[in-house]
C-alpha cells in the first residue's frame, strides 16, 4: 500500500509517486542507470487533474500502453500498476485542480542503448498545480514565432507516440523564449503545420474549424479530442485538413488546446497579428470545456 502524504500537507507542494511511495518530488530519486534518464527511453502521458478526477483517464492509459506497445515496452504483471500509480497520486494530490505526468521508463540496464539490459521499467507519477494563462496573456493570446526546427516524419519517430525523446519540442520551445515568443509552430518537411513545441493548434473561419491532421505530425491531444466533439455539438463544421501558415493569418482566431495549458487563444505569429473575430465562439469553446472536463473525470475515491 502506497504510504501517501495528506492532502493539506501536499497542497502547496509538487508530488511525486515512485517506488510505492508518496513524497515531495524535489525527494524523489531515479537511478543513473534508469534508460529513461538515459536515452530517452520510455513514454509517458499529461494528464490533466479536476476537482472531481482524472480526466479521460481510460483514453489518456489507453494511449499510453499504445505507446509502450509501440516501442516493445512491457510491465509485469499488467498495465494495471500504471493505473493504480495514477490513481494513488490523484488521491494525495486531492479534490483540487492539477496535472499529472505519468511516466514509464524501460528501467535500470547496462550503460548501453540495448534495451534488453532493462529487467524491469520504471513507474513515476508527478503531481503538480495548474498553469493558467496570465490575464495580459488572457486578453492579447499568445505571440508565435515559426521554429526554424521540423517535425521528424513517422517513419523517423512517429508523434503519436509520447516517448521521453522530446529535445525536439524542447528546442522548438527554446527557439521561441530565445526571440522573444511565448510558443513555437513546428512544420513538418513539407512545410505544412504539424503542430507547437506541445500543443495542438485550431483556426476558426467563420463557423468552420479545422485543425491539423496527425498524418502531418500533430499529436492525437485529448483535448484536442474533446474540443473536436464540442466544436459538433455547437454547431461548427469541424475539419482535420493540412494547414499552412497561410491559414493562420487568414482565420477568425487561432488557438491552442493542450493538457494543461487548456485552451488558448494565439496573438501574433512571426510579429504580425492573428484576427480576434472569433473570440466569442472561442470563449464558448472554452466554457463549454471546463465544464466537460469535469464530467468527463473519473473519481478515484
Amino acid at each position: 500500500m502506497a504510504q501517501t502524504t495528506p492532502p493539506q500537507a501536499a497542497a502547496a507542494q509538487t508530488i511525486c509517486w515512485i517506488d510505492g511511495k508518496i513524497l515531495p518530488a524535489s525527494e524523489a530519486r531515479i537511478p543513473v542507470l534508469d534508460h529513461g534518464f538515459l536515452f530517452g527511453d520510455g513514454v509517458f502521458e499529461g494528464i490533466r487533474v479536476t476537482r472531481r478526477g482524472i480526466f479521460r483517464f481510460p483514453d489518456h492509459m489507453k494511449r499510453l500502453e499504445t505507446a509502450a506497445r509501440a516501442i516493445g515496452l512491457t510491465v509485469p504483471g499488467g498495465f494495471e500498476r500504471v493505473h493504480d500509480a495514477a490513481r494513488e497520486t490523484t488521491r494525495a494530490w486531492g479534490p483540487r485542480e492539477g496535472y499529472l505526468r505519468l511516466i514509464v521508463t524501460r528501467g535500470i540496464g547496462a550503460l548501453g542503448i540495448d534495451p534488453s539490459t532493462c529487467p524491469e521499467p520504471a513507474i513515476v507519477c508527478i503531481a503538480t498545480g495548474a498553469a493558467p494563462l496570465s490575464p495580459e496573456k488572457a486578453a492579447r493570446g499568445l505571440d508565435l514565432i515559426t521554429s526554424s526546427l521540423r517535425r521528424p516524419p513517422a517513419d523517423v519517430l512517429d508523434p503519436r507516440v509520447k516517448s521521453l525523446n522530446y529535445l525536439n519540442n524542447v528546442l522548438a520551445k527554446r527557439e521561441a523564449s530565445v526571440r522573444g515568443a511565448d510558443d513555437a509552430l513546428v512544420l513538418n518537411g513539407r512545410g505544412l503545420i504539424a503542430e507547437c513545441s506541445a500543443t495542438n493548434i485550431f483556426a476558426l473561419s467563420g463557423r468552420t474549424l479545422d485543425t491539423p491532421p496527425t498524418t502531418d505530425g500533430a499529436l492525437e491531444g485529448l483535448t484536442r479530442r474533446t474540443v473536436m466533439e464540442l466544436a459538433v455539438e455547437q454547431g461548427l463544421e469541424m475539419r482535420e485538413r493540412s494547414l499552412g501558415r497561410f491559414d493562420l493569418y487568414a482565420a477568425d482566431a487561432v488557438f491552442l488546446t493542450g493538457t494543461r495549458a487548456g485552451i488558448v487563444p494565439v496573438g501574433s505569429l512571426d510579429g504580425s497579428a492573428i484576427s480576434t473575430a472569433g473570440w466569442p465562439i472561442l470563449r464558448a469553446l472554452s466554457e463549454a470545456f471546463d465544464q466537460r472536463a469535469e464530467a468527463l473525470s473519473t473519481p478515484v475515491g
